[in-house]
C-alpha cells in the first residue's frame, strides 16, 4: 500500500508521485499487489494501470485506516509522497501497534517512523551530530517571542527563521534585525509548545550541496547521487538550480560530505531513500569548511533528476530495499558515475503573475523544473535556461557585481558556466 501526496502545491508535487509510480511499479515486479491512496485526478500515480487498486481517498489517518482495515496489506510506503504522509507515520504507526491494527498484519516498510521524527525533531537531531561530530550552522528552538530574540542575539544576524516539520522552505525567511524577527514571530508563524520555530545562522558566502543516498537492513550505503547548487545557499532548493557531479569544489569537501552522508543514514537506521543537505563556506584564504543543514530519511523531489542523470531508478530500488532486499543482491555497491553533465533548472511562474515579487529565498516558488544534459557544464546548464522558458541573450549589456572572499573570479565565472 502506497500512500501519495493528495492535491499538487508548491513543494510537494509532480517529483512525488513520480516516486510513488515507480514504487508500484517495483513492487509489481516482484509480485506484489499494489494499492495506492491519493485523491489527485492530475497525477499518474491515480491512472488507472499504475495500481492493481486505486482508492481515490484523503490523505487523513481515518481514511487510509479504513484502507488498510478493508486491504490488510503486507506493509505501507508512506516516504515517498511528501510531508502529507510523512506526518501520518506516527499516528500510523500507534494505531498498528494497537490491538486492531495487530490483527490486519500490516507493518510500516522502510525506515521506522521513530527514525523519521529523530529527523525531523531538532533537539534529537543535534544530539545525533554530536555523537558523530558533525558540524551545523549555529541554530536554537524558539517557543515564544522572547525565546526567538534571545536565539537570535546568541546566534548573530543575519538567520534563517521557520516553522518545523514544513516542506517546501514554508514560511521560511532570512532575518536581518529584531524588528524583522518580531515581525516574524507575530505574523508569519502560530508558535505552539510541540512545533517550535527554528532559528538557524546564516551562512554567507557559501554553496549547498544536496545528496540522495541508498541504505539497506544491512546498514550498506550507497550514494546515488551528490549535486552541487548553483545558486547560493539561503535559496530554497527546490529554487535553485543544482549540477550534477559538482564542478568547483575540493575534494576534501566532498570526501567529507561523502562520510557525513554514510554515517548519517546509518546512525538514522535508514532503509531506502535519504535525502541530506549540506553547506559549503569558504573562508578568507579560499578553504571550506562544511556543514551539515539537515537530513530528511525520505524520498526527495530531486530523485527523478538523480534518476535520469545516472541511470539508476532510485525510486525503484528503495522499495526493494523497503521489502527487504539488500544493496548487494539488487546489484548497487557503487556510487554511479553520470555519463555526461546534467543541470536540473527550476521554473518559475513570475511571468505568469505580474507584479509578483521575483526575487528568491528560502521560501519555494518554483511550481516546476527542466534538465538540461550535454558534455561540459557550459552546454548543459545552456540547455537548462532555455528548456525552462528564458532565452539566453546573444546581444546586450552585462552588469557583474563581486564580492571576492577567497574565490577567484575564475572560479566564479566557472561556476556560473
Amino acid at each position: 500500500m502506497i500512500l501519495g501526496g493528495g492535491p499538487n502545491r508548491i513543494g510537494q508535487g509532480i517529483e512525488f508521485d513520480y516516486c510513488c509510480c515507480h514504487a508500484s511499479f517495483a513492487a509489481q515486479d516482484k509480485g506484489f499487489v499494489t494499492v495506492m491512496v491519493n485523491s489527485n485526478p492530475e497525477t499518474v500515480s491515480t491512472d488507472y494501470d499504475t495500481s492493481d487498486r486505486l482508492y481515490f481517498e484523503p490523505l487523513t489517518l481515518e481514511d487510509v485506516l479504513n484502507v488498510i482495515e478493508a486491504e490488510r496489506p503486507n506493509g505501507v510506503i508512506v516516504q515517498f509522497g511528501g510531508q502529507t504522509p510523512l506526518k501520518l507515520a506516527i499516528p500510523l504507526l500507534r494505531w498498528l501497534e494497537s490491538s486492531i491494527g495487530q490483527s490486519t498484519g500490516t507493518r510500516i516498510w522502510g525506515t521506522s517512523p521513530e527514525s523519521i521524527d529523530r529527523a525531523e525533531d531538532r533537539e534529537q537531531f543535534e544530539a545525533i551530530l554530536r555523537q558523530l561530530q558533525i558540524r551545523q550552522p549555529r541554530n536554537g528552538l524558539a517557543r515564544s517571542e522572547e525565546d526567538a530574540r534571545a536565539v537570535a542575539i546568541r546566534i548573530g544576524y543575519p538567520v534563517v527563521v521557520r516553522p518545523s516539520y514544513v516542506l517546501g522552505g514554508r514560511a521560511m525567511e532570512v532575518v536581518f534585525d529584531e524588528q524583522e524577527l518580531n515581525r516574524y514571530m507575530a505574523e508569519a508563524v502560530q508558535v505552539e509548545p510541540d512545533h517550535p520555530v527554528l532559528i538557524d545562522q546564516y551562512l554567507e558566502n557559501a554553496v549547498e550541496v544536496d545528496v540522495d543516498a541508498l541504505c539497506d537492513s544491512d546498514g550498506v550505503v550507497v550514494i546515488g547521487g551528490l549535486m552541487q547548487h548553483i545558486e547560493p545557499a539561503g535559496i530554497h532548493s527546490g529554487d535553485s538550480a543544482c549540477c550534477l557531479p559538482s564542478i568547483s569544489l575540493g575534494e576534501q569537501a566532498l570526501r567529507t560530505i561523502r562520510l557525513w552522508s554514510e554515517a548519517l543514514a546509518i546512525a538514522l537506521k535508514v532503509q531506502g531513500l535519504i535525502n541530506l543537505q549540506f553547506a559549503v563556506q569558504r573562508d578568507e584564504a579560499g578553504d571550506e569548511q562544511v556543514f551539515i543543514i539537515e537530513a530528511n530519511p525520505r524520498a526527495s523531489r530531486t530523485v527523478p533528476f538523480v534518476a535520469k542523470a545516472t541511470g539508476v531508478p532510485l525510486a525503484r530500488i528503495a522499495t526493494r530495499l523497503m521489502a527487504g532486499e539488500t544493496l548487494a543482491a539488487v546489484g548497487l555497491t557503487h556510487e554511479p558515475q553520470p555519463p555526461l553533465q546534467s543541470v536540473k533548472e527550476a521554473v518559475l511562474p513570475f511571468r505568469r503573475f505580474p507584479g509578483a515579487d521575483s526575487v528568491l529565498g528560502p521560501e519555494m516558488r518554483s511550481t516546476g523544473e527542466v534538465m538540461g544534459s550535454a558534455s561540459s557544464f557550459g552546454m548543459a546548464f545552456a540547455k537548462s535556461e532555455i528548456a525552462a522558458g528564458d532565452p539566453l541573450p546573444i546581444r546586450g549589456t552585462v552588469f557583474l557585481s563581486l564580492l571576492m572572499t577567497g574565490i577567484s573570479l575564475r572560479s566564479y565565472l566557472s561556476l556560473k558556466g
